[in-house]
């Protein structure tokens, strides 16, 4: 659940996870400093297959973390989280139209459509509507 009450800024870009890339690992879970990240588990009965991430874009703050560990800027090495590259930054005006194309099976997005797109299509009208 989101925090009550509107955000101070909304972020420039939110973490996106691209559901066929990714393999359920918790490696991302595991870093979000917001909380925001989740376990999606497709089958009850077969723990762990066809399971993934997702990001409650809602909760996002987009740091990045979830992408690349933080480092000194002199260290030339970029620490990734996913080792599927599953995570991507995506613009905030653009992440509807992302979530709904590689935010889970078809069949899901379609079930989730209000929790995932719509949410998605609020935070950019927002975002484009604050310039």
């Amino acid at each position: 659940m989101a925090k009550a009450g509107p955000r101070k800024k909304l972020p420039k870009e939110l973490a996106v996870i691209n559901a066929d890339n990714c393999t359920g690992c918790e490696s991302c879970l595991e870093v979000c400093p917001v909380d925001c990240i989740f376990k999606v588990q497709q089958y009850d009965q077969f723990h762990n297959l066809q399971s993934w991430c997702e990001i409650d874009i809602e909760r996002c703050v987009g740091c990045e973390v979830c992408v690349h560990i933080p480092g000194k800027k002199s260290n030339p090495y970029d620490l990734k989280v996913c080792p599927w590259d599953a995570i991507e930054m995506v613009p905030t005006e653009e992440v509807a139209q992302v979530v709904a194309q590689i935010g889970g099976p078809p069949e899901y997005v379609e079930k989730n459509w209000e929790r995932l797109v719509n949410t998605a299509q609020h935070l950019a009208e927002l975002k484009a509507a604050a310039g």
